[in-house]
């Protein structure tokens, strides 16, 4: 299959590990999958796992060939994905679009605090304390304070998430669109970690790719 663009796939796992999906099911689409790493949250307080990305990002486009960059992940790296798009590699509007499935974006959403155990917190390992309103770490870590440069964002989200309320990505979505960015949501049946093969998700996926990136042939 000819190659369309490069995603760099961000995995996910709370900021504390490596979730197993790899992001390997979108390379079908036409896509080269490229895995980044980044710090752990034991290792590395925010915003260390953008930098990371970051750096990641510049070798995947040293790389690319000429290709379109988009940048994708899961869950956690699904966030971290949306920061390096709409932040940019090296200035805003760098990267082609971002990828973002079942993404925590909002450290401040009670309902998603009250969903983890007690004491079990990600966003408070990630930033090294407890988010707070007006914290300088926590509205730097919110995905929708960086709006505006433009990019085209996907949010796939299932409605029966446990450990992301699917009202974010749906705040999100309008924030995004009210800020001028192509936006697509898809708002299915199913928890958290889905099956990026699944008919429904590839379909998504695809019908967004066909949006931000040239036809096969430039046609």
């Amino acid at each position: 299959m000819t190659e369309r663009g490069v995603l760099l796939w961000i995995h996910g796992g709370g900021w504390r590990a490596r979730a197993p999906e790899d992001g390997a099911a979108l390379a079908s689409l036409g896509l080269r999958v490229v895995a980044a790493d980044y710090r752990f949250s034991h290792e590395a307080r925010w915003p260390a796992q953008l930098d990371d990305v970051r750096a990641a990002a510049r070798t995947a486009r040293t790389t690319a060939g000429g290709l379109p960059l988009l940048v994708g992940g899961d869950s956690a790296g699904g966030m971290l994905a949306l920061h390096l798009a709409l932040r940019g590699v090296d200035r805003p509007g760098d990267v082609t679009a971002a990828l973002a499935y079942w993404t925590p974006v909002d450290p401040l959403d009670e309902e998603q605090r009250r969903r983890r155990p007690p004491g079990d917190d990600p966003w408070t390992d990630l930033l090294g304390h407890p988010p707070a309103a007006g914290d300088p770490a926590t509205v730097d870590a919110t995905v929708a304070r960086h709006l505006g440069s433009g990019v085209p964002v996907l949010l796939v989200q299932g409605r029966d998430d446990v450990l992301v309320p699917p009202a974010q990505a749906v705040d999100l979505a309008a924030r995004l669109l009210s800020a001028g960015h192509p936006t697509h949501l898809w708002l299915t049946h199913g928890g958290h970690a889905l099956d990026l093969a699944r008919p429904d998700l590839r379909a998504v996926t695809a019908a967004f790719l066909d949006t931000v990136l040239p036809a096969v042939g430039g046609n």
